[in-house]
């Protein structure tokens, strides 16, 4: 799966965009709008916006700490097993001080990712803080012509480039609990 950019000035225009990739069978998980101007994109309900965590770098700061925090447990467990301490009383104080680094630190690496813009949409800044909105779709190579064909009969819409997407198991997460909570009273 890839993901594919496009920046344009015009909402109404991403909205139309947006209807037709629906109408063929590209489900909204897959379509997403990142702009400055959250209060007019509101205003288009059609289109899906990017999460407000998703704009920060809160998964991968988490990610980070996490394995800071693994290495801190296990440097936690290491010296109470190498000093002898954990010979005289028990283990657990041990095991409980190293899930508490952990944790903390997997915490910590969010709490630092939550403070910076996500790495990916970076490269836009500049179109964003010029009023543009950055219009983006993740999509399988097999409808990629499909993409290609429906964005054509779109001129204003600029191609901003390509990326790596989201995994495959997580836009059909997102899918299928979007059914979920449709079907459920």
């Amino acid at each position: 799966m890839r993901r594919h950019f496009y920046i344009s000035n015009n909402l109404d225009e991403l909205e139309n965009v947006e209807k037709e990739l629906e109408s063929h069978g590209i489900s909204t998980p897959h379509i997403h709008v990142l702009s400055l101007n959250d209060g007019e994109v509101a205003l288009h309900t059609k289109l899906h916006e990017v999460e407000a965590v998703l704009r920060t770098d809160v998964v991968h700061g988490t990610e980070i700490g996490a394995l800071v925090g693994v290495a801190g447990a296990a440097t936690v467990i290491a010296v109470a097993h190498f000093s002898g301490w954990a010979q005289g009383p028990t283990w657990i104080p041990f095991v409980f001080l190293s899930i508490v680094v952990l944790g903390f630190c997997t915490w910590e690496g969010g709490f630092f990712g939550i403070q910076i813009k996500n790495k990916r949409f970076a490269r836009f800044d500049k179109e964003l803080k010029a009023g543009k909105h950055l219009f983006f779709v993740d999509i399988e190579a097999e409808k990629e012509q499909l993409l290609s064909d429906i964005i054509s009969h779109h001129p204003t819409l600029e191609m901003a480039g390509e990326g790596p997407s989201v995994p495959h198991w997580f836009i059909r997460m997102q899918e299928r609990f979007k059914h979920f909570v449709k079907v459920m009273p």
